[in-house]
């Protein structure tokens, strides 16, 4: 299918200002989002926050909606969260792990993740156990099926990690975790938005999701999908009148669907720009806007690969969106300063969001991490290209 890329940039008032390859960070939102929000707060500001959100009950209500058309499970398995940390974590911590439990989980994993496997080990006395990357730098699904056993509570994967440029086989992994009966948890803070993603095929228990990268939403929004065969075996770690009901003196009874995760108060103003982010992505159809987005950035590294002193660092069989590279004699940060002065945006990969991966490789320093998305256009990715040979 075709894509109009002149519409797309259009709809983006911010690539008139920059050239944005930081969306693996934030990406930069479409003019419809931006005008929801700001129509939102206004609509606060004349009729007050508890009416704007009585005024708006449907619109607030169609944002679950819109994230199960988006992931292909149910509306009532989907909690709206402030991010995809506090998603991920209320859906951890809900988890009930006693002494010897394994927690399975891959080497690039993310550091708020890995932290969290680390404090409930010490609280628990449950076993973090680390499966082995394949030849392509990928979790290991042969390594993964060798270290299944009964004691195997939890399989948690980052399904994008924050460096690398890889995808990890997480349709694969959900295959294993079903055969086997574990709760399977998914980091999908780095793929939604940027590929097809579908809970049922990939056999996920739960996923957590942000806004603010590739759907191009605001940032401190975020979902989580919780599967409705097993929301009622996990207590929320966190309870208020929202996500309970306090029924008598002395009891209280938890919602029964997703929404026991979430609490009362919310950022109703960046609840409804996330649904209209969803609902941007889903009229633009992933399905298409994916390739685009692979296409871009497999030019982006070849035409890295053609600079001197440039090495692209990606790993994986399937790659996204994520592009990561070194210039030699130069530091991760330098290059990202020196390109912000030119008003185009990268990040930088630092060692201790991905210990164990950038431990392995050696890189101490960092990596510098060019993301694109699908209204980034190729005549900046040869300007980016070009800007980095006057660098080295």
């Amino acid at each position: 299918m075709s894509f109009d890329l002149a519409r797309a940039r259009e709809d983006t008032p911010g690539c008139s200002d920059v050239l944005h390859f930081n969306n693996a960070g934030a990406s930069l939102m479409p003019e419809p989002v931006l005008d929801s929000v700001i129509d939102y707060l206004r609509l606060e500001s004349r009729t007050g926050g508890y009416e704007a959100a009585e005024l708006s009950r449907g619109k607030l209500a169609s944002v679950y909606d819109s994230a199960a058309r988006l992931i292909n499970c149910r509306p009532d398995e989907i909690a709206i969260m402030e991010n995809a940390t506090r998603s991920w974590d209320m859906a951890f911590y809900s988890i009930r792990f006693k002494p010897g439990d394994i927690i399975l989980t891959a080497v690039a994993e993310y550091a708020s993740n890995f932290i969290a496997y680390l404090q409930v080990a010490k609280r628990t006395g449950a076993d973090i156990n680390v499966i082995e990357n394949d030849e392509y730098g990928a979790l290991s699904i042969e390594d993964l099926r060798n270290n299944i056993s009964d004691r195997v509570k939890l399989i948690a994967l980052t399904h994008v990690p924050t460096n690398g440029g890889l995808v990890n086989p997480a349709e694969e992994v959900g295959n294993i975790a079903r055969e086997a009966g574990i709760l399977y948890l998914l980091d999908a803070c780095q793929s939604v938005g940027q590929m097809p993603m579908d809970v049922q095929r990939i056999g996920c228990h739960m996923l957590s999701a942000t806004g603010r990268k590739f759907l191009r939403g605001p940032r401190g929004t975020g979902f989580l999908y919780v599967s409705g065969d097993i929301v009622n075996d996990l207590e929320p770690p966190v309870l208020d009148l929202h996500s309970a009901e306090w029924v008598e003196e002395g009891k209280y009874e938890i919602r029964k669907d997703a929404s026991r995760f979430e609490t009362w108060e919310g950022n109703y103003a960046g609840k409804i720009g996330l649904g209209t982010a969803i609902d941007y992505a889903l009229k633009w159809d992933i399905n298409v806007t994916w390739p685009r987005i692979c296409r871009l950035a497999e030019e982006l590294r070849h035409r890295l690969e053609e600079l001197p002193r440039v090495t692209v660092q990606d790993l994986g069989r399937e790659k996204c969106g994520i592009v990561t590279f070194t210039v030699d004699g130069k530091k991760p940060l330098e290059i990202k300063r020196l390109l912000a002065d030119k008003k185009i945006n990268v990040t930088v990969a630092p060692k201790n969001y991905t210990l164990l991966d950038m431990e392995q490789r050696g890189f101490h320093e960092g990596l510098i991490r060019a993301s694109v998305h699908y209204y980034n256009s190729e005549d900046e990715i040869d300007r980016f290209c070009r800007t980095i040979e006057t660098m080295i």
